[in-house]
């Protein structure tokens, strides 16, 4: 299994989104340069803030695209092309209204399953074939309230439990990126 190359976090940029649960993915990626010692810059070329950093003795990049999730696709495309990172080397976070409040999955390729982040992406990146970490948000309950669930904040209580999510996925992301992805797996997807 090759070596996981770029971590590229879903969300909103700006400070109306910072909070709200669709930025799980962000919330992961600095919860990664913070235990990492690396600093996000923006880069222009790709309109995302960007930081290399070395995760089990491989080079690394972590990407949060600064345009909206709908258009995360062509930043993350952008950076992927420019280092010559194939699919298999890229490793999407995001958000998952269809998974329970603070469950990770780990999983290669699938649809969208309606999320706009990964619906722009897979065209841009030519097909489906990404790793995905899904950090569970929990869904509402019904459909109509979605986008506002979605741009929403959580409460404490469930930002608690998923940050705890997110530091058990930190622990396990040297395996993810060694391409240990069973190891990771079992460390993740084992009930506590």
């Amino acid at each position: 299994m090759a070596a996981i190359q770029l971590v590229a976090g879903l969300g909103n940029p700006g400070e109306r989104y910072e909070q709200t649960r669709h930025n799980a993915g962000f919330w992961f990626v600095d919860e990664v340069a913070r235990r990492y010692h690396a600093r996000f810059r923006f880069e222009s070329k790709y309109k995302s803030e960007v930081v290399r950093c070395t995760i089990a003795g491989n080079d690394c990049r972590l990407q949060k695209p600064m345009d909206f999730m709908n258009r995360s696709g062509l930043p993350v495309a952008s950076l992927a092309r420019f280092f010559q990172i194939p699919r298999s080397g890229i490793l999407i976070v995001h958000d998952d209204l269809d998974l329970p409040t603070g469950t990770v999955k780990l999983k290669r390729g699938g649809g969208h399953g309606g999320h706009n982040g990964l619906r722009d992406l897979i065209p841009h990146l030519g097909g489906n074939d990404f790793l995905r970490l899904r950090i569970g948000i929990g869904h509402p309950g019904h459909r109509d309230d979605v986008v506002g669930y979605v741009l929403n904040q959580a409460s404490s209580e469930e930002r608690a439990v998923i940050d705890r999510a997110i530091d058990e996925a930190v622990r396990a992301l040297p395996d993810i990126i060694a391409g240990y992805l069973d190891k990771a797996m079992k460390m993740l997807h084992t009930a506590k």
